[in-house]
Formats: structure tokens, C-alpha cells, sequence
């Protein structure tokens, strides 16, 4: 379990409202930063919380004020970077409320670009979801979230608001897990994501009716 940093305590009963980030904040983001590099430079199997400390620029003690373990790090960076993931899907539907289609290919070029910023952090998501029960709550949270909207974007274009094996529901989930397991694969294998995307985009379109 993730450790509550006790941030400006004092300051509670004064009724003023705290505008800008307190050194707490900013440190345990140092710490999410440093731990986003470290999977891309040398991997999670290789990473400590000393590493992890090391490249925060900060010591193994103050690290443990903030979070309890590695992987109670990594389950924050997997936390951030699925409300990455579900904003995104929220802001194409934004972007083009009247068009369903337009919407969904919007949500996955801009899945394919946080896979392109985030793919190591992604792909630890994917592969210790299983057997880290934070990232992996995290992770489903957010494959949930993309669910939803793209269930609501599927009724939008047509595809019939139940729950039979063809309705809005199932395609929706099914083609959310295919999405998350084709741009998984591309990530780790350094394969073109503009071309999974277009490729994903092709495969959601083929669903909704003529």
C-alpha cells in the first residue's frame, strides 16, 4: 500500500487553498520521473529502490517517506499513466462529439502516442498486471474507462446498445483488450505504432455498420 506523505499539515485550518505544488509533491514527481527513465535505460528487472532513489537525487530513506517498495513505485507510475490513457480517450470523444468514427480514430492515434511516450511504462503495466495486484487494479481501471467510452461511441455509430456476443458491450471489450495487446506487441518489438494504429483504426471501423 502506497504511503500518504503528510503535506502542509499546518496549513490545513487556515482556509487558504494551496495553489501550487509543495515540495512533497514535487519529490514524489521526481520520483515518478526518475522511475519512467530507469525502465527505459535499464529495465525493471534491473531497477532498486536504490537505483530508483539514486536517479530521483534523493536517499533510499527518503524514498521509503513516500512509497513502500518498488513495485509500490511502479504502481504509481502505472496509476498516472492510465489516467493518461483514459483522458485521452475522453478528449477524442470531446473533439468530435457529432462524428462516432472520426472519435474513435482519434482515440487511437492518441493511444498510439502515450504508447509512444510511456511504452516501457505500459509494457510493465501489461506484463506484472498479473502478478502485482496495485498495477494491476491501475491498469484495469483505465482499460475499463477506454471501454466505456468507446462502448458509447459504438452505440453512437450504430452497433446495438446490448449485451449479445455482437452488441456494443462485448465488441467494445474485445476490441479494447486487442488494441492494448497489438500496440503492447509493436512497443516491444520497436514496430511502427502510426502503422498499428492504422491497422487498429481499420479493425474498429469494420465493426460499425455501413
Amino acid at each position: 500500500m502506497r504511503t500518504l506523505v503528510p503535506v502542509a499539515e499546518a496549513k490545513r485550518g487556515s482556509g487558504r487553498r494551496r495553489t501550487s505544488p509543495s515540495k512533497g509533491d514535487l519529490r514524489e514527481l521526481a520520483i515518478l520521473d526518475a522511475s519512467e527513465r530507469q525502465l527505459g535505460e535499464i529495465g525493471v528487472q534491473h531497477m532498486t529502490v536504490e537505483t530508483i532513489a539514486t536517479a530521483a537525487g534523493i536517499t533510499r530513506g527518503a524514498l521509503y517517506f513516500y512509497f513502500s517498495s518498488k513495485n509500490d513505485v511502479l504502481a504509481a507510475l502505472v496509476q498516472r499513466t492510465a489516467d493518461g490513457v483514459a483522458g485521452a480517450v475522453g478528449r477524442a470523444q470531446a473533439q468530435a462529439p457529432d462524428d462516432p468514427r472520426q472519435a474513435l480514430q482519434k482515440a487511437v492515434l492518441q493511444t498510439a502516442q502515450m504508447w509512444q511516450e510511456h511504452g516501457p511504462v505500459m509494457r510493465v503495466a501489461v506484463e506484472l498486471g498479473p502478478v502485482v495486484p496495485e498495477i494491476e487494479a491501475s491498469w484495469q481501471a483505465a482499460v475499463s474507462a477506454a471501454s466505456s467510452a468507446t462502448h458509447q461511441l459504438l452505440v453512437e455509430a450504430g452497433v446495438p446498445d446490448d449485451t449479445s456476443p455482437l452488441g456494443a458491450f462485448a465488441v467494445s471489450a474485445a476490441l479494447v483488450s486487442m488494441t492494448e495487446r497489438y500496440f503492447y506487441a509493436a512497443s516491444k518489438q520497436g514496430a511502427s505504432l502510426t502503422d498499428a494504429a492504422q491497422t487498429l483504426t481499420h479493425v474498429w471501423h469494420a465493426v460499425l455498420p455501413a
